[in-house]
């Protein structure tokens, strides 16, 4: 195992400070990324993708628990220090210079599969999460997911129905796969502090239900929660189809998307569909 000085020592060393337009914030408390790293189980030999490594925190702790590591970074000021872990552990890690959201992840990887682990940008956070969750083929190539975000969203994203964090990121999480929080991070672990706490959240793709297109469940969730405050057959009355389904499923058109469980907008997205998918 590579023999490496404290991060605090790199970031001074490279003269780097977290970028608030990135949305950075580093973390330094090398316990912690270990914990991290362990959520997913054993890494050893595994392919991992990280996005916004930074100066490399959480890519020490994932090297050290050997994985193989791909790292997306768009600052290229992180990119000398991530080079030095590069020559620490040869072979182990390869840094690509980018826009995660611009990039193929399933390309980068070689089309074999991988699992995500990121201390996320909060800035680009839920979109690449939802990309991550979206589209027709499942089970996508991600094995799982380990994602730090701010905790408001990750408690979006674990949230039961009848909860007021209840909403579309909980059912597209939620529909085709297992989403839990996993732990929960003190904003005085992050350099600088951010001003909100942090938790991870840690997501294992399920069976995906039958007949159901997933353009469709985002088309529906969209128009239930665009007016969370507006009962079910106004805020779907925009979407063809939409109200007399629930009356054929039986769902009260009264209620609000908030109060329904995710099996009821898989049921309703399932009668819209129809054979085109």
């Amino acid at each position: 195992m590579a023999d490496l000085p404290p991060l605090r020592e790199v970031i001074a060393r490279h003269g780097l400070s977290a970028s608030k337009a990135l949305g950075q914030n580093f973390l330094f408390d090398e316990h912690l990324l270990d914990r991290i790293a362990a959520l997913p189980g054993d890494l050893s030999g595994r392919r991992v993708l990280e996005v916004g490594p930074g100066p490399g925190g959480l890519t020490r702790a994932l090297l050290r628990a050997g994985a193989d590591v791909t790292a997306i970074e768009m600052d290229s000021r992180c990119l000398p220090a991530l080079a030095e872990l590069e020559a620490a552990f040869p072979g182990k890690l390869r840094v690509i210079q980018g826009d995660a959201l611009k990039l193929d992840h399933a390309e980068i990887m070689g089309g074999e599969p991988f699992a995500i682990l990121s201390n996320l940008p909060y800035n680009v956070g839920t979109a690449l999460f939802t990309r991550w969750l979206g589209g027709e083929e499942w089970p996508p190539l991600w094995t799982s997911l380990t994602l730090m975000f701010q905790q408001e969203v990750a408690q979006r994203i674990a949230a039961k129905p009848g909860a007021s964090a209840y909403g579309r990121l909980a059912i597209l999480a939620q529909w085709r796969a297992e989403a839990r929080l996993a732990m929960k991070v003190h904003r005085s672990a992050f350099t600088p502090p951010p001003k909100v706490m942090s938790a991870i959240v840690h997501v294992e793709p399920a069976a995906m239900p039958a007949g159901v297109s997933a353009r469709m469940l985002e088309r529906v969730t969209e128009a239930a929660f665009g007016q969370r405050r507006k009962m079910l057959r106004q805020s779907l009355k925009g979407l063809p189809g939409a109200v007399e389904a629930l009356e054929t499923l039986r769902i009260d058109p009264q209620r609000r998307a908030e109060t329904l469980e995710v099996s009821d907008f898989i049921a309703l997205a399932r009668a819209l569909t129809g054979p085109q998918g």
